[in-house]
């Protein structure tokens, strides 16, 4: 036996035994009979008086005693209920002693018509007999009869007696009937109750054993249609919550005014109200039940049902299976945003760890593209980075062909939108409500659209953005887990862009901002290996601790920066300038003889004795190297520019030496 059944007995033992403590008789018709009328329920027994007094008349149509003869009763302060016209007209002058003195006495009165009043046409007798209760003797009414001369003989009392005792028995039949309509009543409420907590429990259990928010709705429609299968049912979502069953439709807020469904909605109440001519009912009955949860209402279902089923609906069940399902469906929402959070750390963690596999910004940017298209399902991604050089957005990574490496103005497009006011963005349909013009979106004809700024050190420096051909394609949790992956793309972004930062440093001179001497000669050594050519000017500052005496080692600085300024400012993007050593510099030029490397020199030479203050001089000296010397060595080249420096420092300085054959037997 199972529990449920081992409950079940139980009660059933208890009621049983309570039943025979109450109700010690074998019979419940003898139980019944015990029930009596109490003078409290006297105020209350009018009605029952005048139906039982139709019953009474009924049944004694045709006796004789009815024949010409006038009945009626009156309760137990002698006010009228019901009776023939006759007596009514008469009750308040001609009978109303009588009565009152039948009340007194709690006594039959008899008494002859001639002796009451000279308008008494004929002889005949009233007669007043008082009804008591079965065990109280409680005078319930008084039953009231005018009879004939013909009816007065000396049998009367004992037919009057008699048809009142017969009154008294449909009266306390229409008592019992009351009675047992009420216990029937109760017991038909209780069986409707027991039906409706097993139909719920059943509910329920399968409801609570689904934990997939779709399921859950599905069951309390499909139960519902079931128990009530010409009710027109929809449930009307408030939240984005895409379904397959075709009831489940969104919650539309209209501006020009609020249906039943968005009033139930906003007060978190029932709303029931009539309508006519709706969805092919007419006259019937429109509901609205919010289906909600612990925090909050997520919908509404609405019913629409005929008058006529509206007495037979059970909308005591239907709103606890409504708030049945309100609480499984948030249980099934929480367990799914659980799911949700561990699949958006995963994506988070694992998207993290590709990331910092690399510290090249080109390729966090291209790994970025990829893990968001695969993230999203998007069509397209494009992301943005700010460029100071040309003031706009340069898309740095993007599946879109036509588009890779475009420039657009910072107030262009979604791009500039969203870098200009520094907030992600979410469009359903471009064509429908878009007002800005995006190249994104119509070379590629996408319509769903959602975007967030890129933000490195707090500081916003591009955007990234991702579309989809389908309208309405991305969710608000979309939404919400790009920016969250955005600010992990930009700490990466960060640490490459450290990381590069730390690299120039580290192969950078700090006061002159050239390049330090192992990275010119890790560049030489680099492009000995590929090129065919190449030279190497070595340039010093002439008599430079004379300027540093004079005019102080700030001032010297100054000229040092200058002169590094110039260097720089002098020779191709391609050349390598550096600082070789205290106020000597080197410039490396790729694929460029002895004669096309002096006359870089010479500008060098010219513009640092025009353009410092104070005014300095430059000796340089300058070697070179080709793929068909038997040595190619850095060191040979460097020497051999030194020792063409050397020559110009002791002939006189501020000129220029380029090497000496000899010195590559040397070197």
């Amino acid at each position: 036996m199972s529990d449920q059944q081992q409950d079940f007995s139980k009660h059933e033992s208890l009621f049983r035994m309570n039943m025979d403590f109450a109700f010690p008789y074998e019979s419940t018709s003898v139980w019944l009979q015990e029930m009596d009328i109490s003078p409290f329920d006297l105020p209350y027994i009018q009605q029952v008086l005048l139906e039982s007094f139709e019953d009474w008349s009924e049944m004694t149509e045709s006796l004789s005693i009815r024949r010409n003869s006038h009945w009626a009763v009156v309760n137990h302060e002698g006010t009228w209920v019901a009776g023939d016209e006759a007596i009514h007209t008469q009750l308040e002058e001609t009978y109303f002693e009588l009565v009152q003195r039948c009340i007194t006495s709690e006594t039959s009165v008899y008494e002859g018509l001639s002796t009451l009043a000279d308008n008494i046409e004929h002889a005949g007798r009233f007669c007043a007999v008082p009804i008591f209760s079965r065990s109280q003797h409680t005078m319930l009414a008084i039953f009231i009869s005018i009879l004939q001369p013909d009816q007065s003989g000396d049998t009367f009392q004992d037919a009057m007696e008699a048809t009142t005792l017969h009154y008294r028995s449909c009266l306390y039949r229409r008592f019992e009937y009351i009675f047992v309509s009420d216990v029937m009543k109760v017991q038909k409420n209780a069986e409707r109750e027991s039906s409706r907590r097993s139909i719920l429990f059943q509910i329920m259990q399968r409801m609570h054993d689904q934990i997939d928010v779709d399921t859950v709705l599905t069951e309390v429609l499909d139960s519902i249609s079931v128990l009530y299968p010409t009710i027109t049912l929809q449930l009307f979502m408030s939240q984005d919550h895409q379904s397959n069953n075709p009831r489940v439709k969104p919650l539309l807020f209209h501006p020009w005014g609020e249906d039943v469904s968005v009033r139930a909605f906003m007060d978190g109440k029932l709303i029931i109200q009539d309508y006519s001519a709706k969805d092919g009912l007419d006259n019937g009955v429109e509901i609205a039940i919010p289906l909600g949860g612990k925090q909050g209402v997520y919908g509404v279902f609405h019913l629409l049902l005929s008058k006529e089923l509206r007495e037979d609906l059970d909308l005591q069940l239907i709103t606890m299976m409504v708030d049945t399902a309100g609480n499984a469906f948030e249980n099934a929402k929480l367990y799914e945003q659980s799911n949700i959070l561990i699949h958006e750390l995963r994506l988070i963690n694992e998207l993290t760890q590709r990331l910092n596999q690399s510290l090249q910004l080109a390729d966090i940017y291209q790994l970025a593209n990829q893990e968001l298209l695969n993230i999203f399902k998007a069509d397209y991604c494009c992301i943005l980075q700010y460029n100071e050089d040309r003031d706009g957005l340069e898309v740095v990574s993007s599946n879109v062909l036509s588009i890779s490496k475009d420039v657009f103005d910072i107030d262009y497009g979604f791009g500039g939108l969203v870098y200009g006011k520094k907030e992600p963005i979410i469009l359903s349909d471009y064509h429908l409500s878009a007002k800005v013009s995006s190249k994104l979106m119509e070379v590629t004809e996408s319509q769903s659209l959602i975007a967030t700024p890129l933000i490195v050190n707090g500081k916003i420096m591009g955007a990234i953005l991702l579309t989809n051909c389908s309208p309405h394609f991305f969710s608000y949790d979309n939404y919400r887990l790009l920016q969250t992956l955005a600010s992990h793309i930009g700490l990466s972004i960060s640490n490459a862009l450290l990381h590069a930062e730390l690299g120039r440093m580290a192969n950078r001179d700090m006061l002159t901002d050239l390049y330090a001497r192992h990275y010119l000669d890790e560049k030489i050594q680099e492009y000995q290996g590929t090129d065919f050519c190449g030279s190497l000017i070595v340039v010093d500052i002439d008599q430079f601790k004379q300027v540093n005496d004079t005019y102080g080692h700030q001032k010297g600085d100054k000229i040092l920066k200058k002169v590094s300024e110039i260097v720089k400012t002098s020779i191709r993007q391609l050349d390598t300038p550096a600082r070789w050593g205290g106020e000597e510099l080197a410039v490396y030029l790729p694929q460029l003889g002895l004669h096309q490397a002096m006359k870089v020199a010479e500008v060098i030479r010219t513009r640092v004795a025009t353009e410092t203050n104070p005014c300095v001089t430059v000796s340089s000296g300058i070697a070179e190297w080709n793929w068909m010397d038997e040595k190619v060595s850095v060191d040979s080249l460097f020497y051999r520019a030194d020792m063409a420096l050397y020559r110009a420092k002791n002939s006189g300085r501020n000129q220029i030496q380029m090497e000496d054959r000899n010195d590559r037997g040397s070197a």
